[in-house]
């Protein structure tokens, strides 16, 4: 009976699916097709160039952040010292800022005509470069360093879980066994939290491959700045969706690796709560390595660019505070709205597909329709663009068969396209919110409605409904959040005429003026800390 009832739920999930992972296959398939002209002059001339710096890029920021995160992870975990308290979730604050509002803060301070040589040369006596070394941060190293700062977090979150997640009674032996913090920490936690630290490498890796805009401003060249300047500088979309296909290859690479790491790993331990008497506690000078190095970690990645960016704002206010800032601003609203909206909606279809059918083939749609995450904006705006581009064209040709104006562009032509492409690269996160609400639900309920004659809709209206209201606001949240930080994808299928106050930001950084800009920055930060508050109330009711 469950089997017929879902059936028709079913096909829809397999409908929605198709059509959130029709842009992979569209560019998949673009990319196939024959163009000798301009990718075999890349071949031939920069691309290995690209790839180099991108995998360069990629390794450098994965151990950056690796090394910033793991210090940070078991001094939260696992130790007591004044100010852990505050410092485990301002920890997560860098997460909020984007890497390349950071990057411009930081070329202003430290270019040469920067505060920070500007002092040096006053205090030493120089007059010219030659006088004195210092490093220039427009490199692949400066761009690795930026972004190494505002994606530690990501490891820092899932290690910090781990260590606190591990068996009491393993620690309490090493202990017994006269394991001092440190052997503790390299013989027993830290390999007993690879799964987790490999998941969170894996995150950055791909958040560094998909990242565009801290790499154009260093005018660093890899993957992603290619793709955006053979679609737009060449016009050519068949050698910018081949490149995209590089890229698809690379990402798709470490999430294999980082499963191929883990496939024979088990690890098999009774969690229980960490109490403050469980904890390492620190002497006074440990106390003050451990609070040095994490203040100036939190000081170096969120509060001294906040506070850059807090000045301008308050310095160029009167020429920010406008009309065009609440439209911006209104434009970016509606985008995170519509777009958080309606991925809740597929969520909340696919996995209830996924609840009640008998069949395991139905949890594919769900899978299926979570690859999107893994595309990169640039990647997935030329993704995007083929299908709608051939919709738009066959649409018009109706049309004009029937002897009718043609509409237009009416998809690759407005917020359309825009929308399109934030629910297929976001509807991943509102699947795992809805997901993991869905595993605190007892499978009994399902049987006793249906067992007193309820269909699936009554089933889902009236039970499931009001269980999941916690994960649906939740991926909803971060929905909302991720859409108005995302940037690459507004950049290339926003409509002509168009701004959120992502491109806004964008261009007065390219335009090295990001002082105009400071107040939209602002916004995009407040609004991304939102999550990060909500995310730490969660972990303090499960800690």
């Amino acid at each position: 009976m469950i089997l017929g009832l879902a059936r028709s739920w079913s096909l829809a999930g397999y409908a929605v699916a198709t059509i959130l992972v029709l842009p992979l296959v569209a560019l998949i398939l673009q990319a196939l097709q024959p163009d000798e002209a301009v990718f075999g002059h890349l071949m031939a001339t920069v691309l290995p160039t690209y790839i180099i710096n991108s995998l360069l890029l990629i390794f450098w920021v994965s151990l950056g952040a690796l090394l910033l995160a793991l210090p940070c992870a078991w001094l939260m975990a696992r130790c007591e010292f004044v100010g852990r308290r505050y410092l485990q979730w301002a920890l997560l604050l860098p997460l909020a800022m984007p890497g390349y509002i950071v990057a411009y803060v930081y070329t202003d301070l430290l270019d040469y005509a920067g505060p920070v040589q500007r002092s040096l040369r006053s205090i030493f006596g120089w007059s010219s470069p030659q006088d004195y070394f210092f490093p220039d941060i427009r490199t692949l190293g400066g761009a690795a360093c930026m972004l190494s700062l505002v994606l530690f977090p990501y490891i820092y979150l899932l290690a910090r879980t781990a260590f606190m997640e591990q068996s009491l009674s393993l620690a309490h032996a090493s202990r017994i066994m006269g394991c001092s913090p440190w052997q503790s920490f390299w013989r027993l936690s830290l390999p007993m939290a690879r799964p987790a630290l490999a998941v969170g490498v894996a995150l950055v890796a791909m958040e560094t491959a998909a990242d565009f805009a801290t790499v154009n401003y260093f005018a660093v060249p890899t993957l992603t700045t290619a793709v955006y300047d053979t679609w737009l500088g060449y016009g050519n979309l068949t050698a910018a969706a081949k490149l995209s296909a590089i890229i698809l290859l690379v990402v798709f690479s470490l999430i294999g690796f980082e499963r191929f790491a883990r496939r024979k790993q088990q690890l098999f331990q009774k969690q229980s709560r960490i109490q403050a008497s469980d904890l390492y506690r620190l002497s006074a000078a440990q106390t003050a390595v451990a609070l040095s190095f994490c203040a100036t970690l939190l000081l170096l990645a969120f509060l001294l660019p906040f506070g850059v960016l807090l000045s301008y704002a308050i310095g160029y206010f009167e020429q920010s505070w406008d009309e065009s800032f609440w439209q911006l601003s209104l434009n970016s609203l509606s985008l995170a709205l519509i777009t958080s909206f309606i991925c809740c909606l597929i969520a909340l279809l696919l996995m209830f597909v996924r609840r009640i059918s008998p069949r395991s083939s139905d949890a594919l749609p769900s899978r299926l329709a979570s690859t999107g995450y893994a595309l990169p904006g640039t990647v997935l705006a030329i993704g995007v663009l083929v299908p709608l581009t051939m919709l738009d064209f066959a649409i018009n040709d109706l049309a004009d068969l029937l002897g009718l104006n043609g509409p237009g562009l009416i998809l690759t032509g407005s917020v359309v396209a825009l929308i399109f492409a934030f629910c297929v690269r976001f509807v991943a996160i509102a699947i795992g919110s809805v997901e993991s609400s869905y595993k605190r639900i007892s499978p009994s309920l399902d049987m006793v409605s249906l067992t007193m004659g309820q269909g699936p809709r009554q089933l889902l209206q009236r039970v499931h409904l009001p269980l999941l209201g916690k994960g649906l606001f939740a991926g909803a949240l971060l929905v909302f959040i991720e859409s108005m930080k995302e940037l690459p994808a507004a950049l290339l299928l926003r409509p002509i005429g168009f701004e959120n106050l992502a491109t806004y930001v964008f261009q007065f950084v390219s335009d090295e003026k990001l002082e105009h800009g400071a107040l939209a920055a602002i916004v995009i930060v407040l609004v991304g800390l939102v999550p990060l508050i909500y995310l730490n109330r969660s972990l303090e009711q499960h800690s």
